[in-house]
């Protein structure tokens, strides 16, 4: 075992995990205490792999550093020193031994993989007595300087706090002494001791001390800044759009220094067991001869595909195929690894699960079930929701593109298609987009501080960079078309242009551009798109089929049309969980018929009263009536088109039509409009003009979403539900007459009481009653109500009695519950209250908590007088893949959702049966 497994520890707790020697304190298993990056360590070094001796201090070190006010636990630095001794009796090296130098990089590392969003310090441990040190073992003067101006230059932008540029300057002046195009390999010894010397005075001006020389003053430095790092902006932004918890802390890993900066037999490089863009079982990757790690991911230089590393050094690349294959098949997944070759000798510096696109990811799964490496049910869970999604999105136009002004073509890096107007700052990106932008940001090459712009963008473009680089992997992480390493483009961030070296073409900001991740190509204006075909992805239509038979939850549709309807049911939806009839009213000739009707619908109501009573009626009370029941007639006949023509699209299915919603004042022109153009009129304004304002006048209420709508409008305005009502079942006679199989599911909106939804029955049932004699047909159909107001949760076992079934409208459950206007909160403060995490989440897009306790009260309480009580959710929540998780547990029926989420939902439902299971395993 490592030297510090045998040795007391200082700190109350254990905060150090070494490996070294063959052996390691940690395994694979422990990524919550050691992240990803050191549990990859421990378990390559317990498997017998090449890796350098080092240590983890863990991530319950770091939680306890900031829970202490950013101090070290108490004895963690004594026990950072033993194991820094352990690591120099591995190596047979010295910490700060000017002969025999022990250089270390310090390296963040957290359960969830984050590329690029916290930080690294190389060749910790250089000072002036050490780089000689340096230099006399390797006999190589030029690498023992440009490992020292690398380290002052890294510590004193991580560390320190110096500004990139300030470093980058005085080092790209060097290579442009040397030539157009020079790379930093053309830097002579004396080109690095200049800048060393630059680099220090630099660091001395910028943070106002010298530039540290004491090694463990580094150490201690670097490890604070690298705990430090997990709470930066970059990372913060990179949690939040990745839903990561905030308090899981991260890991150091103290990583004894192999250099690949040592000469043409040296080199460094990532790579991938299988290609993360398409999922080809082939080698994908790249490196560097005579570089550093951060070389290949900073795209500094253009690296070479590791196919090449074949040809270059045979025997560290087949050693590096046999180990990339040990690893896949220990992990059951595609490894992203990477290495450094020192003098020919290979070694493994990370291994862990390899971020993919949504093509590659579904590949990969069902080659690997077909391979007999996972199961079925592994596939499904390791489909993210959101890649699904990311299939199903827009490509651009085939026809458009022939003719496009194509301005270059670099890497495909990450598939999909992005049009937006050109920005070259992050932050620019992030401005733009607040006021309603669409953006492609633009750079030379991305680095982590630019991920808050990335992840806003539509797309990104980069000059520099390969398939490895950060731009490269961080879009294919959040689903961003990127083209990276376009190395004809010429990107002026001064003038705030691009343009083609090659063709002249170029594009200033706000300038429209096009970005095909799919194929590297990058063109001026805004192509068309068309939308993505379901029935040309097979791959993704076998791994859904493998959800189907894991998950419970059917998966239902919010669908208006007939169109949407087949849409929805081609991707695989059981049903409607809503439609919405009064979307029905607003087409075309309809609205003036509604408009129409509500005008006399209260003189009409009144007089029919009269009426029933026998009263005898005034010749404009007949003329009220007269022409509401035209308009009612007209409207009549209109939906029950509408209805058959969605129940027989959805023959065999049910179809959840919800009866008139919202208040009868949002089919009238608004208030202040129709005030100003009668104001304005003045005598010339027309008696409908003024009637119109009059009627608007009388239906202004203060607060209509909680005022005249859903039941509560059907029983002051009986007429509309009836009419409904009669059409939607003489539609189902007429689609089984058609030879088919209706299924009407009549919903009730709005109830907060029994009595409303009793009152309500009582009207729509005669009417069904009615329609079924006259037709003389056996109709399947069912009465049930909308629960979306909180006080029918509380009352759900008297509402079952008269409703065969219940479907959530989580939205205004939301609204109600919280006391948030959906439209006034998600516009201003909601925001505001999830980044200042008042709020873990919106509300509105994801189940709160405490309003998933009231549908599990409701569906309890319902199901207590009605056992075969019928439950489905139909809010904008039915397709949110975490809120369909709260719906398994809950135990509804199904989630409804738009057509293009039913893919997602098929998914996610299966997902949550695998989670609840394994929960219930432990």
């Amino acid at each position: 075992m490592p030297e510090s497994a045998t040795r007391a520890h200082k700190a109350a707790k254990r905060y150090i995990y070494a490996w070294g020697n063959g052996e390691a304190e940690g395994n694979g298993k422990m990524k919550d205490l050691l992240g990803g990056k050191g549990a990859g360590l421990a378990e390559m070094t317990n498997a017998g792999l090449p890796t350098p001796p080092g240590f983890t201090i863990t991530t319950e070190a770091c939680n306890d550093y900031f829970a202490a006010g950013k101090q070290l636990p108490t004895g963690l630095w004594d026990d950072v020193l033993e194991a820094v001794k352990a690591v120099e009796a591995s190596t047979g090296k010295g910490f700060g031994d000017p002969k025999n130098p022990l250089l270390v990089s310090v390296r963040s590392g957290a359960k969830f993989s984050m590329p690029g969003m916290m930080d690294t310090v190389l060749n910790l441990g250089l000072n002036e007595g050490t780089l000689q040190g340096l230099v006399a073992l390797t006999g190589n003067e030029r690498f023992g300087w440009d490992a020292y101006r690398r380290f002052i230059q890294m510590f004193g932008r991580i560390v320190l706090d110096v500004k990139a540029e300030r470093f980058d300057e005085p080092l790209e002046a060097r290579k442009k002494a040397h030539g157009e195009g020079a790379k930093d390999t053309d830097l002579t010894v004396e080109d690095l001791k200049a800048l060393v010397t630059e680099f220090k005075e630099i660091v001395a001006e910028d943070a106002g001390r010298e530039f540290p020389a004491d090694p463990n003053e580094q150490l201690d430095l670097a490890i604070k800044a690298v705990f430090a790092s997990w709470f930066g902006k970059r990372a913060n932004d990179y949690r939040n759009s990745q839903k990561i918890a905030h308090d899981l802390g991260t890991a150091v890993n103290v990583v004894t220094m192999v250099f690949g900066n040592m000469g043409n037999d040296s080199g460094t490089g990532v790579a991938f067991t299988r290609d993360p863009n398409t999922g080809e079982k082939a080698l994908y990757g790249e490196y560097l001869v005579n570089a550093q790690g951060e070389d290949v991911v900073a795209g500094i230089r253009t690296p070479e595909k590791i196919s090449h590393l074949a040809d270059e050094m045979p025997e560290a690349y087949a050693e590096f195929q046999r180990i990339a294959t040990q690893l896949e098949n220990h992990y059951r997944n595609v490894q992203d690894l990477e290495f450094t070759i020192e003098r020919g000798r290979l070694y493994m510096l990370q291994t862990r699960d390899a971020k993919r696109t949504a093509a590659a990811a579904v590949k990969i799964a069902c080659d690997m079930v077909e391979d007999g490496v996972i199961t079925k049910a592994e596939a499904v869970a390791r489909i993210e929701p959101a890649q699904v999604d990311q299939l199903l999105r827009d490509q651009f136009d085939p026809i458009a593109r022939k003719v496009a002004n194509r301005i270059a073509k670099g890497l495909n890096a990450s598939p999909g298609a992005a049009v937006g107007r050109a920005v070259f700052n992050a932050d620019v990106a992030v401005e733009w987009v607040a006021r309603g932008e669409k953006v492609v940001l633009v750079r030379v090459e991305t680095s982590p501080d630019d991920f808050h712009g990335m992840a806003v963008a539509q797309g990104i473009l980069t000059a520099r960079g390969g398939a490895t680089s950060h731009a490269a992997v961080v879009a294919r992480q959040i689903g961003k078309p990127c083209v990276a390493g376009c190395a004809e483009l010429v990107v002026d961030y001064g003038t705030k242009t691009a343009k083609s070296s090659d063709s002249g073409i170029g594009f200033a900001e706000g300038d429209w551009i096009s970005v095909d991740g799919s194929t590297g190509e990058v063109f001026v204006g805004a192509l068309p798109t068309v939308s993505a075909r379901f029935e040309d992805q097979p791959e993704l239509q076998k791994i859904l089929g493998w959800a189907d038979e894991i998950r419970r939850l059917q998966i239902w549709t919010n669908a208006d049309k007939p169109e949407e309807a087949a849409q929805a049911r081609g991707y695989g939806a059981q049903g409607i969980g809503l439609c919405r009839t009064e979307h029905m009213f607003r087409e075309g000739e309809r609205l003036e018929i509604v408009r129409g009707a509500i005008l006399v619908a209260n003189a009409a109501t009144r007089a029919k009263v009269k009426m029933a009573a026998g009263e005898a009626l005034t010749a404009d009370e007949a003329e009220a009536v007269a022409t509401f029941d035209e308009a009612m007639g007209k409207l009549e006949v209109l939906q029950q088109g509408d209805f058959e023509g969605i129940l027989a699209a959805m023959s065999g299915l049910p179809v959840v039509i919800r009866l008139i919603d919202p208040p009868l004042h949002e089919f009238l022109p608004n208030l202040e409009e129709q005030l100003v153009k009668v104001t304005k009129a003045g005598d010339a304004a027309t008696e409908e003009d003024k009637e119109l304002l009059a009627t608007i006048k009388s239906m202004h209420e203060q607060n209509p979403m909680l005022g005249l709508r859903g039941c509560r409008l059907g029983l002051m305005i009986p007429d509309f539900v009836k009419i409904q009502t009669r059409a939607i079942l003489n539609a189902a006679v007429a689609v089984k007459r058609a030879g088919k199989d209706p299924r009407p599911e009549i919903m009730i909106p709005l109830v907060g009481h029994v009595n409303e939804l009793i009152a309500t029955r009582a009207l729509l049932d005669a009417e069904a009653e009615a329609v079924v004699a006259k037709a003389g047909e056996e109709i399947d159909f069912k009465f049930g109500t909308m629960i979306e107001i909180p006080r029918a949760c509380w009352v759900a076992d008297e509402i079952a009695k008269h409703a065969e079934f219940f479907s959530f409208g989580t939205n205004d459950l939301t609204q109600m519950t919280f006391g948030y206007s959906r439209d006034d909160a998600e516009g201003g403060f909601l925001l505001k209250y999830v980044e200042d995490r008042i709020l873990p989440e919106n509300p509105f897009q994801t189940l709160d908590e405490v309003i998933a306790a009231e549908m599990r009260m409701a569906v309890e309480k319902g199901r207590s007088t009605r056992p075969d009580l019928e439950v489905g959710i139909c809010g904008e929540h039915g397709g949110d893949p975490a809120s369909i998780h709260k719906c398994e547990a809950i135990g509804l029926n199904y989630v409804s959702c738009s057509p293009f989420r039913v893919p997602v939902a098929r998914l996610a439902a299966a997902q949550a049966v695998l989670v609840h299971a394994a929960e219930n395993d432990k």
